[in-house]
Parts: C-alpha cells; structure tokens; sequence
C-alpha cells in the first residue's frame, strides 16, 4: 500500500538535485537508479541466486519507490505531464518488484515494510540517494549499528530443566564479577567483498567432495620445537603432537582435529587449553569417556583439577579448570555453563553433532555461540577420526561450532581468504583454493603411517562362514522374500507408467533407488516387527555368534588376549557363555554400565594376564577405550558404518602398541552380509577423498542400508 511521506522526508527530498545527471531526469533523478538496481535483483532471482544482500537491495527499492511516488504526488512545481509521466516510471519498477516476489514468494513480505530499519538498508538507502545528488540531512548521513542481539543459550524449551549446583553459587559468590574482556567488543563493519553475491556453501562442500587439488587436508603447521616443554615429568609428546601445539602458541584458536584415532587427540586438547591458558575449559564427550578425560587432563596437567559432571550436578568441584560433561546431560547444565566464563571448548567424537536438528546438536552450537560473543578468539577444538558418515555435508555443524560458518556463508575470516583467491566459483580454479582456505582455517588431519613409523600397519581379514542350520537356510529364505517384495513394488511402478523406452533387461534405477528408500524408511519405523533390513541383519548376527565366539576362543590360545565387538546384547551374551564353557575368563564393556565400572574393565583387561578377552559392544566400546594389550580384533557383527568399524578396530591399533593389529571380520556366505561388508569398504573412499587427497574413485554416498536394499532388489530383478 502506498504511504504518504513525512513531513521531514519531503522536506529532505524536496532539497534534492543540486545537479541532474540526464536531461529526462532532472526532476526525478533517483528513478534511473532504482531502475538500474530493480534488474539486478530480478537477473538474481531468475538464476535462483537471490542471497541475504540482493533480499536488502529489494527492500530498500520497494520503500525508495514509496518514498518517491508520495513525493511526486505532493511536488507542486512539477506539471501534470511530467508528474504523470515519473508516476508511470514508479509503476515500472513496482512491476518489476511484483513479477520478482511472484517467483520467490518469501520476498512478499519484505514489500510491506516501510522504511529502512537495519544499518545495512539505512546505508544502501542513503548511498544511493547521494549518488542520486540528493541533499541529505545531516542524521541521515550519520548511521551507527545497534548492538548485536544476544540469544539465550538456554532454550525456552529447556529452562525448566536447568539446574544450579550449590558449588556453581559458591563459585560466583566468591568471585561475582567476570573479569571483563576487553577484545570482546562488537564487530566493526564488515566491508562488502566481491563474493558477497555468490552462494559459496555448496562450492565449498563439492571442493572436499571431488578433493580438489589433493594432498591431505592438513594446515600448514609449524617445525617440532627444538625442547619439549609442555610434557610433565616422566611423559613425552610425540612430533606430531608438538607441531599441533606450536600452532596453539602461535596465536591459532579453532581446529577440527581430525587425526585417525588413536594418535592423541585427547592429549593434544588438553595441552592446547594450556598453552592458550583456556580456563575454564568445557569439554563435551561421550559418556563411556567421561572418565578418561578426567584422567587425561591429571596426567598432562597435573597442575590443573577437572571435574566430571554427572546427573544434576551436585558433586561437581565448581572451582576446578576443565569441566567434562556428557552429550546426554548438557541440557540441563546450559544455563550456568553459559554463564561462568569459559573461554574454551572441546567437543570430542565431534562427528556426533552432524545432525543439526538434534537437540545434542543445537545444544553445543548454542554454548559455542555463547563463548564467542564473551571472548574474543576462543580455543574451539573439534575432534574426531571420522568427521564424515554419509556425506560431506557432515562438515556443517563441525564448521558452525567453530565459527567458520553460519551454515548459509561463510564467516568473516573464511569469507576473506575466499575473497583473496580472485576467483568465483564459475572458475575451475577456485575449488582447489577454496578447499585450501578452509583447510588454512584449522584442519589438522594425520594419518598413522605418516607420522608414526613405529606404529604398526593394520589388517582386516575377512573370514567367511556357511550358515548351513536351519537357522541359516531360514535367513537367505527371508533375503529372497524380501528381494522379491521389493520387485514386485517395482514391477507396479513400471506398468503403471509404462517402460518409457528401457531396453529388454534394462533396470530403471531412479525406481530402484525410489522402491528402496521407501522400504528403508517403513523398516524404521516398522522396528523389529516385519523381516525387513534391519531385522535380517540381527538375525545374522544371531546366527554368527556361536561361530564367531569359536574362533575367537582358537585364535586366544595363539595369540593371547583379544577383543570381541559384536553390536547386540544377545550376540554378547551368547559369546560370553561360549567363552566361560571353554574356561576363558572375560571382562564386558556395555553401554548399561556405569562409568567406573567400564573403566574398572578396561583396566583388567590391559593389566591383568588372567584375563583372556574383552567382550565390547560396538556402540558403547567403539570410541575413547584404550585396549592396547591386545593385538586382535574380532568383529562378530558389521556395523552399519565405515566410521563404526574404524573406530573399534582402533581401540587395540593406537600409540603404545608394538604389535601388528589384525581385525577379523566374521561374514556370513551367501547373504546380505557379504553386500554390506564390500558397502563399507567402499565407503571408505570418501574420507580418503576429502581429507586425505587421495586418488580415489568417488562411490555413492547412500546409506549402507540403501545400498543394500538396492542390491537386494536387483539381485531379484537378475540385474546382480
């Protein structure tokens, strides 16, 4: 709707135009320029790049067009021609706003407002008005920012949930004002850069997709220093540890560590939050490790106390330096966490926050947000050998925690070294760069054969087995009922739209992935109801147990001590009576068991000779376990993940082993097993991709489950 200027605006219009810059439009100079802006946002928005400035660019001309049609109606001098003829003009550029918003309907309503409120549009308002030859007053000319918005940490959700351990009270009590940082201060302007117009995200994602330009995804670091003076007495770090902390003295503050598991990360953030004097120091991990942490940070630190926060909090020493907190239990502790000062933050198994509409997730992006705002350059440490699953896009809450992005652009510091490039992503050129960029922001990824020569090599050994019992033969009768379900679902899709011009034999894919997806999501949300994917891979499991318990208790009178990972509780419970028939005494890592507890486990198993095999579930046991005493690995069930399977092999491969690690992975012929097994090496490639530069042939990034089903389906179909 039209609106009638104020009197100071047409006071303020009326003294425009010293100077007219062409003939026709000496009495409306500013038309051509709104008429100039109008056709780049609609070229914008018909290449479907229309970003956060070209959506300020459009507001500012709707209430610009506002503005000059009510001073056109109200300007005397002008002629009845000549006002209709500028009116006309107006309603041009509105046509052209109208036809835009139409295409992006989210731009509607942007059009209703009806002056310039941010200090963005209050500037580009203004520019364009001079450049117009407008006299402006002198508040106009004038534009200051409003402070930022700061959010709660806390959401309204969550606040009934938060708790106030008495030792927290006693803590600000005795120290109620936070010694203020004075760095901290609101950022200054951030001056337009010529990729402000580009959406980057996706360019970013696909330059680490393609691995481009190769070489591994390591920042520059600096030499070993010639004395080691960070270990305590009696420890020393190792090179690569060295060269990672040099980079922490020198000034550098976020890193996704990305190290292969096992080469230190644990040792290496607690360091780092010393050399950068990161106290307090909130560390976020999984609770199976809460613990070792502890631990960690009394060897490395000895002069520094942590505390480990359970349930609600009451026991915690809240005058310690380094508090360690479980995924689980963080959104109860937001509140007093977000306000006791920290000035650094480690969030391990950093893979487990990808998912970014988890409550888990937003609570660690909301406590990371909160740090920035209260200090300047804050230690954020992201660690994790396996920062992506599925997809590169894993990347994203990883490089929001730390500040690189906001998810839908770059951040200031990321944006500028882009900007340094010279380069667009319409070049070929810049995606090497690009991947270089972020890479020069903090990634640190090593690999054990480059920078452990002592470090023994690891082999997995695939040891197939005939389930030929009628629990076997009962299984691959599911395989096939299943295969042939899905075949008929795609067998309807094809007659009801007609082959569209396949070849005899030839298998529409785009149906085969669509049939799939559709049975994947019905199983989850079937559970273990219907034989489905899932249920067939349990059932294999079962199966296997007896067998692969068998094995294991022959390969412990060869080689000692071994671990046992399985992914259910009746698989354990099935190899642990095997195991005690047989005479072998055991420990059980299981995710029902309390922290001390597992520790105690871990502790025998390294410790004590008696002690012949550790029983480990893969999703409780999988990550932060030290299990070096042995040198062998049985997998009795697969994991659904590349990731999983690392991880676990890597509690025995690890600093401090002198062994060659094997893992033996127990298939079971002629079914499912098999596919999944081959899925998950293939998987493997995309993290040798993206963070390795290796040479590796890109493989789908489908699920393993959807790859399966897909193979079941064309296995049906006489495609495989």
């Amino acid at each position: 709707m039209p609106t009638t200027a104020s009197a100071a605006q047409k006071t303020a219009n009326q003294r425009r135009r010293k100077t007219s810059p062409a003939r026709r439009d000496d009495e409306a100079p500013v038309i051509p320029i709104l008429a100039r802006k109008v056709r780049e946002v609609e070229a914008k928005a018909q290449r479907g790049k229309l970003g956060p400035t070209n959506r300020v660019k459009f507001q500012v001309i709707a209430f610009l067009v506002r503005e000059e049609r009510a001073r056109v109606k109200a300007d005397t001098d002008l002629t009845d021609a000549s006002r209709a003829e500028l009116l006309k003009r107006l309603d041009g550029v509105a046509t052209i706003l109208a036809k835009t918003a139409a295409r992006d309907t989210s731009l509607i309503q942007l059009l209703e407002v009806d002056q310039a409120t941010s200090p963005v549009a209050k500037r580009m308002r203004r520019d364009w008005l001079l450049e117009s030859g407008a006299e402006l007053a002198p508040d106009e000319l004038i534009i200051t920012d409003v402070a930022p918005k700061v959010t709660s940490v806390v959401p309204e959700a969550l606040a009934e949930r938060q708790v106030h351990p008495p030792q927290v009270e006693a803590r600000r009590e005795s120290n109620p004002f936070l010694a203020p940082d004075l760095s901290a201060r609101a950022p200054k302007e951030t001056p337009r850069r010529r990729l402000d117009g580009w959406e980057l995200m996706g360019p970013l994602y696909k330059a680490f997709e393609t691995g481009a330009g190769g070489g591994a995804a390591t920042m520059p670091l600096p030499e070993v220093p010639e004395f080691d003076r960070l270990s305590p007495k009696g420890l020393e770090i190792m090179p690569h540890q060295s060269r990672f902390l040099e980079a922490v003295r020198e000034g550098h503050r976020s890193f996704l560590l990305a190290d292969e598991p096992g080469l230190g990360k644990t040792a290496e953030s607690v360091l780092a939050a010393s050399v950068a004097n990161a106290y307090p120091l909130l560390a976020v991990v999984p609770n199976v490790v809460k613990m070792n942490w502890a631990r960690e940070v009394e060897r490395w630190t000895p002069q520094r106390r942590a505390t480990v926060i359970t349930g609600d909090g009451e026991d915690i020493d809240a005058f310690a330096d380094v508090f360690i907190v479980n995924y689980e239990i963080l959104d109860r502790h937001l509140s007093w966490l977000g306000s006791i000062g920290l000035k650094g933050m480690v969030v391990d198994e950093a893979h487990f926050i990808k998912n970014l509409t988890s409550q888990r997730s937003q609570n660690v992006l909301a406590l990371a947000t909160r740090i920035r705002e209260q200090v300047r350059d804050p230690l954020l440490l992201a660690l994790t050998g396996t920062p992506l699953i599925n997809d590169v896009e894993d990347f994203d809450a990883i490089w929001r925690f730390l500040g690189w992005t906001n998810g839908e652009k770059p951040g200031p510091a990321l944006m500028e070294k882009l900007d340094q490039t010279g380069l667009t992503p319409a070049d070929k050129a810049f995606y090497p760069e690009a991947r270089g960029a972020v890479i020069s922001m903090g990634i640190v990824r090593r690999k054990k054969k480059d920078v452990a020569a002592d470090l023994p090599d690891k082999l997995i050994a695939d040891l197939p087995v005939e389930l030929d019992d009628e629990f076997g033969r009962s299984i691959r009768q599911a395989e096939r009922e299943l295969g042939e379900r899905l075949a008929a679902k795609y067998r309807r899709i094809i007659d009801a739209r007609g082959d569209r011009g396949l070849e005899p034999g030839e298998i529409d894919a785009d149906i085969v992935r669509l049939v799939a997806q559709n049975e994947l999501e019905e199983s989850k949300a079937a559970g273990t109801g219907a034989d489905n994917v899932f249920t067939m891979v349990r059932k294999i499991g079962q199966a296997k147990a007896t067998l692969a318990a068998d094995y294991a208790v022959q390969l412990q009178r060869s080689v000692d001590k071994v671990v046992f990972f399985a992914k259910h509780i009746d698989v354990m419970d099935t190899a642990e009576a095997h195991f005690a028939a047989a005479g072998l005494r055991t420990v059980s890592l299981r995710g029902d068991q309390t922290t001390a507890a597992r520790q105690q486990a871990i502790d025998a198993f390294n410790s004590d000779p008696g002690v012949a095999i550790a029983v480990c579930s893969l999703t409780a046991a999988g990550v932060g376990v030290n299990m070096q005493a042995s040198s062998n690995v049985v997998l009795a069930e697969l994991s659904w993940t590349a990731a999983e399977q690392t991880q676990a092999i890597d509690r025995v491969h690890r600093i401090g082993q002198d062994e060659p690690v094997t893992a033996w992975r127990i298939i079971a012929a002629h079914t499912i097993d098999t596919k999944i097994a081959e899925l998950i090496d293939s998987k493997q490639g995309l993290a040798q991709r993206a963070l390795d530069g290796d040479a590796v042939d890109p493989q789908s990034s489908d699920s393993v489950q959807l790859s399966a089903l897909m193979h079941l389906l064309r296995q049906a179909l006489g495609g495989e």
